[in-house]
Protein backbone atom coordinates (compact mmCIF):
# COMPACT_ATOMS: atom_id res chain seq x y z
CA UNK A 1 0.00 0.00 0.00
CA UNK A 2 1.30 3.29 -1.10
CA UNK A 3 3.27 5.23 2.07
CA UNK A 4 0.74 8.23 1.31
CA UNK A 5 -2.12 6.37 2.81
CA UNK A 6 -2.79 6.81 6.32
CA UNK A 7 -5.51 5.40 8.83
CA UNK A 8 -8.65 6.87 10.49
CA UNK A 9 -10.55 4.51 12.25
CA UNK A 10 -47.43 18.71 -16.22
CA UNK A 11 -50.76 17.15 -17.47
CA UNK A 12 -51.47 18.08 -21.15
CA UNK A 13 -49.94 21.69 -20.56
CA UNK A 14 -52.11 22.51 -17.15
CA UNK A 15 -49.60 23.25 -14.55
CA UNK A 16 -51.20 20.65 -11.97
CA UNK A 17 -49.63 18.22 -9.59
CA UNK A 18 -51.59 15.02 -8.79
CA UNK A 19 -51.11 14.07 -5.70
CA UNK A 20 -50.36 10.54 -5.05
CA UNK A 21 -51.05 10.04 -0.85
CA UNK A 22 -49.96 11.57 2.27
CA UNK A 23 -47.45 10.44 4.45
CA UNK A 24 -48.85 7.68 7.19
CA UNK A 25 -46.73 7.32 10.39
CA UNK A 26 -45.21 3.95 9.41
CA UNK A 27 -42.24 3.65 12.20
CA UNK A 28 -43.11 0.48 13.94
CA UNK A 29 -39.76 -1.68 14.19
CA UNK A 30 -40.93 -3.77 11.93
CA UNK A 31 -40.78 -1.70 9.15
CA UNK A 32 -37.53 -0.29 10.16
CA UNK A 33 -34.60 -0.86 7.92
CA UNK A 34 -30.96 -2.17 9.85
CA UNK A 35 -28.42 0.11 9.57
CA UNK A 36 -24.72 0.14 10.79
CA UNK A 37 -22.15 3.19 10.90
CA UNK A 38 -18.50 3.24 11.16
CA UNK A 39 -17.10 6.31 12.30
CA UNK A 40 -14.61 8.15 10.39
CA UNK A 41 -11.56 10.03 12.90
CA UNK A 42 -10.76 11.81 10.07
CA UNK A 43 -10.84 15.47 9.89
CA UNK A 44 -13.21 16.97 7.32
CA UNK A 45 -16.82 15.80 6.37
CA UNK A 46 -17.46 12.33 4.79
CA UNK A 47 -19.86 12.37 2.24
CA UNK A 48 -20.73 10.95 -0.86
CA UNK A 49 -19.62 7.17 -0.78
CA UNK A 50 -19.57 4.33 -3.69
CA UNK A 51 -19.29 1.08 -2.80
CA UNK A 52 -17.81 -0.88 -6.33
CA UNK A 53 -17.14 -4.36 -4.24
CA UNK A 54 -18.44 -6.60 -1.58
CA UNK A 55 -15.67 -5.39 0.94
CA UNK A 56 -14.75 -1.75 -0.32
CA UNK A 57 -16.24 1.13 0.26
CA UNK A 58 -14.85 4.63 -1.24
CA UNK A 59 -15.87 8.02 -0.02
CA UNK A 60 -14.38 11.96 -0.16
CA UNK A 61 -14.02 14.42 3.14
CA UNK A 62 -15.15 17.11 1.35
CA UNK A 63 -13.61 19.94 3.98
CA UNK A 64 -10.48 17.50 5.13
CA UNK A 65 -9.67 17.21 1.30
CA UNK A 66 -9.00 13.38 1.18
CA UNK A 67 -10.06 10.46 -0.68
CA UNK A 68 -10.97 7.73 1.99
CA UNK A 69 -11.52 3.78 1.76
CA UNK A 70 -13.54 1.56 4.19
CA UNK A 71 -13.27 -2.05 4.49
CA UNK A 72 -16.60 -3.19 6.22
CA UNK A 73 -15.43 -6.60 7.33
CA UNK A 74 -12.49 -5.52 9.20
CA UNK A 75 -13.96 -1.20 9.84
CA UNK A 76 -10.67 -0.45 8.63
CA UNK A 77 -10.72 3.14 7.01
CA UNK A 78 -7.92 4.63 5.45
CA UNK A 79 -7.26 7.86 4.32
CA UNK A 80 -5.53 9.39 0.98
CA UNK A 81 -4.32 13.11 1.90
CA UNK A 82 -5.06 15.32 -1.63
CA UNK A 83 -2.32 18.02 -0.68
CA UNK A 84 -3.78 20.69 -3.89
CA UNK A 85 -7.15 20.92 -0.89
CA UNK A 86 -9.74 20.70 -3.92
CA UNK A 87 -12.75 20.32 -1.84
CA UNK A 88 -13.83 17.16 -3.23
CA UNK A 89 -17.25 16.87 -3.38
CA UNK A 90 -18.23 13.28 -4.51
CA UNK A 91 -16.67 10.18 -6.46
CA UNK A 92 -17.65 7.00 -8.33
CA UNK A 93 -15.61 3.92 -9.12
CA UNK A 94 -15.25 2.42 -12.23
CA UNK A 95 -15.37 -1.70 -12.93
CA UNK A 96 -11.49 -0.94 -13.66
CA UNK A 97 -11.07 0.35 -9.85
CA UNK A 98 -10.23 3.99 -10.67
CA UNK A 99 -11.92 6.35 -8.80
CA UNK A 100 -12.90 9.61 -10.52
CA UNK A 101 -13.57 12.61 -7.81
CA UNK A 102 -15.09 16.25 -8.45
CA UNK A 103 -12.15 18.94 -6.96
CA UNK A 104 -15.12 21.29 -6.45
CA UNK A 105 -12.56 24.00 -4.86
CA UNK A 106 -10.03 23.90 -8.17
CA UNK A 107 -12.14 23.47 -11.11
CA UNK A 108 -11.10 19.92 -12.53
CA UNK A 109 -12.13 15.99 -12.20
CA UNK A 110 -9.23 13.92 -10.75
CA UNK A 111 -8.70 10.51 -11.50
CA UNK A 112 -6.80 8.11 -9.24
CA UNK A 113 -5.47 5.02 -9.72
CA UNK A 114 -5.43 2.78 -6.14
CA UNK A 115 -2.93 0.81 -7.51
CA UNK A 116 -0.21 3.31 -8.92
CA UNK A 117 -1.47 6.28 -6.16
CA UNK A 118 -1.14 8.36 -9.24
CA UNK A 119 -3.70 11.42 -9.71
CA UNK A 120 -4.78 12.49 -12.69
CA UNK A 121 -6.35 16.37 -13.45
CA UNK A 122 -8.69 16.78 -15.91
CA UNK A 123 -9.47 20.27 -16.19
CA UNK A 124 -12.65 22.54 -16.75
CA UNK A 125 -12.29 23.88 -20.69
CA UNK A 126 -13.92 26.88 -18.95
CA UNK A 127 -13.10 29.29 -16.45
CA UNK A 128 -16.76 29.61 -15.10
CA UNK A 129 -16.57 25.75 -14.88
CA UNK A 130 -15.06 26.19 -11.81
CA UNK A 131 -16.74 24.06 -9.43
CA UNK A 132 -17.73 20.25 -10.69
CA UNK A 133 -20.29 19.28 -8.31
CA UNK A 134 -21.59 15.37 -8.80
CA UNK A 135 -20.53 12.83 -11.19
CA UNK A 136 -22.60 9.66 -12.71
CA UNK A 137 -21.38 7.21 -15.10
CA UNK A 138 -23.74 5.98 -18.10
CA UNK A 139 -24.77 2.87 -18.83
CA UNK A 140 -21.39 1.57 -20.32
CA UNK A 141 -19.00 3.66 -18.62
CA UNK A 142 -18.14 5.41 -21.58
CA UNK A 143 -18.25 8.46 -20.30
CA UNK A 144 -18.93 10.62 -17.04
CA UNK A 145 -21.61 13.02 -17.09
CA UNK A 146 -21.17 15.79 -14.16
CA UNK A 147 -23.19 18.92 -12.71
CA UNK A 148 -21.34 22.42 -12.17
CA UNK A 149 -23.63 24.29 -9.27
CA UNK A 150 -22.56 27.56 -9.36
CA UNK A 151 -20.83 27.90 -12.89
CA UNK A 152 -24.61 26.65 -14.15
CA UNK A 153 -23.11 23.94 -16.67
CA UNK A 154 -23.94 19.99 -17.46
CA UNK A 155 -21.12 18.60 -18.61
CA UNK A 156 -19.75 15.25 -20.34
CA UNK A 157 -16.20 13.99 -19.91
CA UNK A 158 -15.40 11.29 -22.75
CA UNK A 159 -12.99 8.50 -21.07
CA UNK A 160 -10.91 7.63 -24.25
CA UNK A 161 -10.08 11.44 -25.15
CA UNK A 162 -11.02 12.90 -22.14
CA UNK A 163 -12.07 16.53 -23.69
CA UNK A 164 -14.72 17.69 -21.63
CA UNK A 165 -17.88 19.21 -23.40
CA UNK A 166 -19.73 21.65 -21.17
CA UNK A 167 -23.77 22.23 -21.78
CA UNK A 168 -25.21 25.50 -20.54
CA UNK A 169 -27.98 25.38 -18.57
CA UNK A 170 -30.69 28.00 -20.30
CA UNK A 171 -31.94 29.63 -17.02
CA UNK A 172 -29.84 31.52 -15.42
CA UNK A 173 -28.81 31.08 -11.73
CA UNK A 174 -30.44 27.32 -12.35
CA UNK A 175 -27.84 25.83 -10.00
CA UNK A 176 -27.42 22.14 -11.60
CA UNK A 177 -27.14 19.61 -8.81
CA UNK A 178 -28.15 15.88 -8.60
CA UNK A 179 -27.69 14.07 -12.10
CA UNK A 180 -28.57 10.52 -13.36
CA UNK A 181 -28.96 8.70 -15.96
CA UNK A 182 -32.23 6.85 -17.64
CA UNK A 183 -32.55 3.37 -19.56
CA UNK A 184 -32.62 5.18 -22.77
CA UNK A 185 -29.45 7.01 -21.98
CA UNK A 186 -30.88 10.29 -21.26
CA UNK A 187 -29.34 12.65 -18.53
CA UNK A 188 -31.59 14.18 -16.21
CA UNK A 189 -30.31 16.43 -13.81
CA UNK A 190 -32.26 18.47 -10.60
CA UNK A 191 -32.28 22.23 -11.08
CA UNK A 192 -32.06 23.19 -7.17
CA UNK A 193 -32.42 26.65 -7.83
CA UNK A 194 -35.30 26.82 -9.75
CA UNK A 195 -38.52 24.93 -9.89
CA UNK A 196 -37.31 22.62 -12.92
CA UNK A 197 -35.52 19.49 -13.91
CA UNK A 198 -33.51 19.33 -16.75
CA UNK A 199 -32.66 16.45 -19.50
CA UNK A 200 -30.18 16.36 -22.14
CA UNK A 201 -30.00 14.18 -25.09
CA UNK A 202 -26.60 12.28 -25.19
CA UNK A 203 -26.63 11.71 -28.65
CA UNK A 204 -26.91 15.67 -29.56
CA UNK A 205 -26.61 17.49 -26.48
CA UNK A 206 -29.32 18.94 -26.71
CA UNK A 207 -30.53 20.40 -22.97
CA UNK A 208 -34.85 20.51 -22.40
CA UNK A 209 -35.98 22.06 -19.36
CA UNK A 210 -38.91 20.61 -17.71
CA UNK A 211 -40.89 22.90 -15.56
CA UNK A 212 -42.55 21.65 -11.95
CA UNK A 213 -45.87 23.25 -11.33
CA UNK A 214 -44.92 23.88 -7.75
CA UNK A 215 -43.45 27.27 -8.33
CA UNK A 216 -41.69 27.37 -4.95
CA UNK A 217 -40.27 23.80 -5.63
CA UNK A 218 -36.60 23.08 -5.16
CA UNK A 219 -35.39 19.45 -6.79
CA UNK A 220 -32.36 18.69 -5.08
CA UNK A 221 -31.67 15.19 -6.22
CA UNK A 222 -33.50 12.53 -8.54
CA UNK A 223 -33.68 8.93 -9.59
CA UNK A 224 -34.84 7.28 -12.66
CA UNK A 225 -36.77 4.21 -12.72
CA UNK A 226 -36.75 1.41 -15.20
CA UNK A 227 -40.05 2.76 -16.92
CA UNK A 228 -38.35 6.19 -16.79
CA UNK A 229 -40.37 7.97 -14.32
CA UNK A 230 -38.40 11.00 -12.61
CA UNK A 231 -38.47 10.86 -8.63
CA UNK A 232 -36.54 13.98 -6.74
CA UNK A 233 -36.73 15.22 -3.61
CA UNK A 234 -38.05 18.46 -3.43
CA UNK A 235 -35.56 19.99 -0.44
CA UNK A 236 -37.89 23.06 0.11
CA UNK A 237 -41.69 21.54 0.17
CA UNK A 238 -40.86 18.43 1.80
CA UNK A 239 -42.40 16.04 -1.05
CA UNK A 240 -41.22 13.45 -3.16
CA UNK A 241 -41.93 14.30 -6.86
CA UNK A 242 -42.84 12.14 -9.66
CA UNK A 243 -42.01 13.39 -13.00
CA UNK A 244 -43.40 10.88 -16.06
CA UNK A 245 -41.55 12.23 -19.24
CA UNK A 246 -43.87 10.30 -21.75
CA UNK A 247 -46.97 12.02 -20.23
CA UNK A 248 -45.63 15.65 -19.19
CA UNK A 249 -47.50 14.90 -16.03
CA UNK A 250 -46.23 15.58 -12.66
CA UNK A 251 -47.47 14.17 -9.23
CA UNK A 252 -46.04 14.31 -5.97
CA UNK A 253 -46.05 12.10 -2.17
CA UNK A 254 -46.05 13.97 1.03
CA UNK A 255 -43.05 13.08 3.17
CA UNK A 256 -44.00 11.59 6.81
CA UNK A 257 -42.02 14.69 8.32
CA UNK A 258 -43.74 17.19 6.23
CA UNK A 259 -42.85 20.83 4.72
CA UNK A 260 -39.90 20.53 7.54
CA UNK A 261 -38.16 17.37 6.14
CA UNK A 262 -36.08 18.61 3.90
CA UNK A 263 -35.65 15.69 1.50
CA UNK A 264 -32.01 15.21 0.22
CA UNK A 265 -30.01 12.10 -0.44
CA UNK A 266 -31.69 9.68 -2.82
CA UNK A 267 -31.52 6.15 -4.07
CA UNK A 268 -33.23 3.55 -5.99
CA UNK A 269 -32.98 -0.61 -6.19
CA UNK A 270 -33.72 -2.40 -9.20
CA UNK A 271 -37.17 -3.24 -7.52
CA UNK A 272 -38.06 0.27 -7.69
CA UNK A 273 -37.91 1.23 -4.01
CA UNK A 274 -36.96 4.65 -3.60
CA UNK A 275 -34.72 5.68 -0.65
CA UNK A 276 -34.96 9.50 0.50
CA UNK A 277 -33.51 11.01 3.64
CA UNK A 278 -35.07 13.52 5.00
CA UNK A 279 -32.54 15.69 6.99
CA UNK A 280 -35.11 18.67 8.57
CA UNK A 281 -35.30 16.14 11.53
CA UNK A 282 -33.26 15.39 14.33
CA UNK A 283 -32.16 12.15 14.07
CA UNK A 284 -32.24 12.46 10.11
CA UNK A 285 -35.11 9.57 8.78
CA UNK A 286 -34.50 7.06 6.00
CA UNK A 287 -37.70 6.60 4.12
CA UNK A 288 -38.39 3.62 2.13
CA UNK A 289 -41.03 4.15 -1.14
CA UNK A 290 -42.60 1.78 -3.36
CA UNK A 291 -42.72 3.81 -6.31
CA UNK A 292 -45.06 1.47 -8.20
CA UNK A 293 -47.70 1.93 -5.35
CA UNK A 294 -46.37 5.41 -4.50
CA UNK A 295 -46.93 4.27 -0.58
CA UNK A 296 -44.10 4.75 2.35
CA UNK A 297 -42.81 1.56 3.30
CA UNK A 298 -40.53 2.35 6.30
CA UNK A 299 -39.44 5.09 8.46
CA UNK A 300 -35.94 4.83 10.27
CA UNK A 301 -33.82 6.88 12.18
CA UNK A 302 -30.33 7.27 11.73
CA UNK A 303 -28.44 6.28 15.10
CA UNK A 304 -25.64 9.01 14.88
CA UNK A 305 -28.20 11.44 14.25
CA UNK A 306 -26.12 12.00 10.82
CA UNK A 307 -26.87 15.68 10.75
CA UNK A 308 -27.22 15.53 7.17
CA UNK A 309 -26.72 12.86 4.27
CA UNK A 310 -26.29 14.28 1.21
CA UNK A 311 -26.05 11.52 -1.63
CA UNK A 312 -26.68 8.09 -1.43
CA UNK A 313 -25.60 4.74 -3.44
CA UNK A 314 -27.17 1.63 -3.95
CA UNK A 315 -25.26 -1.36 -4.42
CA UNK A 316 -27.15 -3.99 -6.24
CA UNK A 317 -25.35 -7.06 -5.41
CA UNK A 318 -26.05 -6.82 -1.09
CA UNK A 319 -29.07 -4.95 -1.65
CA UNK A 320 -27.29 -2.01 0.26
CA UNK A 321 -27.54 1.54 0.59
CA UNK A 322 -24.42 3.86 1.29
CA UNK A 323 -24.37 6.82 2.82
CA UNK A 324 -22.30 9.61 4.90
CA UNK A 325 -23.11 11.87 7.72
CA UNK A 326 -22.29 15.20 8.37
CA UNK A 327 -21.71 13.23 12.03
CA UNK A 328 -18.60 11.92 10.74
CA UNK A 329 -19.92 8.89 9.90
CA UNK A 330 -20.27 6.10 7.16
CA UNK A 331 -23.23 3.96 7.37
CA UNK A 332 -25.07 1.23 5.41
CA UNK A 333 -28.49 0.23 5.36
CA UNK A 334 -29.76 -3.20 4.70
CA UNK A 335 -32.54 -2.61 2.49
CA UNK A 336 -33.36 -5.50 0.09
CA UNK A 337 -32.52 -8.79 -0.07
CA UNK A 338 -29.14 -9.44 -3.04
Amino acid sequence: MPGIWRFAGHILGVALIAVLGHAAPVESAENRVNIEEWKVEAEGRPRDPYAPGPDTVWFVGQVGDYIGRLTPSTGQIEIRPLEDEPGPHNLIVGSDGVVWYAGNLSGYIGRYDPKTDEIRRIEMPDSAADDPHTLVFDADEQHIWFTVQHGNFIGRLPLDDQKVDLIQVPTDGARPYGIKTGPDGTVWVALVGTNKLASVDPRTLAITEHEIPAKDARPRRLEVTEAGEVWYADNRRGVAGRFSPSSGAFAELALPSGAGSRPYGTALDPAGLLWIVETGVEPNRLIGIDTGAAKILSVTPIPSGAGTIRHMHYYPAEGEVWFATDAATVGRAHVASP
